[in-house]
């Protein structure tokens, strides 16, 4: 997946900005497919809201299968996201008539690893990159995007920047 200056710069600030909370948000752009490949083109990062709300718990851990873990009911924007369908929806619209799609989804793990959790990969859908973006003590200390194989496992995806050769994270490529 490629990202421009601008884009990286966006998930930084909207990451850096929500914390201790997760931030979320899209990922606008464009599918370049070639034989054996699906690469991707951010074009927009669009910032949206966090609409996690506990009447939701219900909901993400009956289709993540949780069960009823009673740890699971002090779940809030600390460490989990949700994307108003309104929104997507809106984002989706704005997107196609530009000649562009939802590519992906971003959101953010405070003091956590930018690795999915378990809820993060049973409510994935195959069609779309997730980045994660790590944020530690208030700073973002690592960035990575994820995709679904076949088996609904997450597998690393490559994030190639463009546009910022100097001054480059050390956790990109």
């Amino acid at each position: 997946m490629g990202i421009g200056a601008d884009g990286y710069r966006a998930l930084v600030e909207a990451a850096s900005a929500t914390y201790p909370s997760e931030a979320c948000g899209l990922l606008v752009g464009r599918r370049e497919p070639s034989p054996g490949s699906d690469d991707r083109t951010v074009v927009e990062v669009v910032a949206l809201n966090n609409a996690w709300e506990p009447s939701l718990l219900e909901y993400t851990d009956s289709q993540a299968g949780l069960g009823e873990d009673p740890s699971a009911r002090e779940h809030s924007v600390g460490d989990r996201y949700w994307i108003d369908p309104a929104d997507m929806l809106a984002v989706q619209r704005s997107a196609r008539e530009r000649g562009l799609e939802i590519i992906g989804v971003y959101h953010s793990h405070p003091d956590h690893p930018a690795v999915p959790s378990e809820c993060d990969r049973i409510l994935a859908w195959p069609v779309y990159s997730y980045v994660i973006i790590s944020v530690m003590a208030g700073q973002v200390a690592d960035l990575k995007s994820w995709r679904l194989n076949d088996q609904h496992q997450f597998e690393p995806e490559p994030v190639k920047m463009m546009g910022l050769s100097a001054n480059k994270p050390p956790f990109l490529s």
